[in-house]
């Protein structure tokens, strides 16, 4: 996997303002479902699969094994981050309220608003990779 570092960093900019564009529609799917009965919330998992599998680039063994089969399997496997998308989970975990919904509002504005700070700030970083690139070009 041969990717340059800016194409790489705005490639994970772009892939992270996707997932947060998923978030924003997964909160507001949650806010106007607060108070119907037995909803249950959803979120988005992207970051943390993400960094599983750029980790993956840092953790090759000092020994591959060699595969003589096609049916081996390997000791280690690079995963390309190209391959993580947002994840839609439905949380059934955390508590209901009486009529079995378990919508916070008031977390949901503030996800809500957490999620739009952290778009924002992506923006504001890939406007200042392109000016870096514009800046290098004069």
């Amino acid at each position: 996997m041969n990717v340059n570092s800016f194409s790489k960093t705005v490639d994970l900019l772009h892939r992270a303002m996707d997932a947060n564009l998923v978030r924003r529609n997964v909160i507001a799917n949650n806010i106007a479902n607060a108070g119907v009965p037995n909803f249950k919330r959803s979120e988005v998992n992207f970051e943390s699969e993400l960094k599983k599998v750029l980790n993956t680039e840092k953790q090759k063994p000092p020994l591959e094994l060699k595969l003589t089969d096609p049916r081996h399997i390997p000791n280690w496997r690079e995963q390309d981050y190209r391959d993580v998308e947002p994840r839609r989970v439905v949380d059934y975990l955390s508590a209901s309220r009486n009529n079995g919904n378990n919508v916070d509002p008031e977390q949901e504005i503030m996800l809500a608003l957490e999620n739009q700070m952290a778009y924002t700030l992506m923006a504001q970083s890939q406007a200042f990779e392109f000016a870096q690139v514009e800046l290098a070009l004069r």
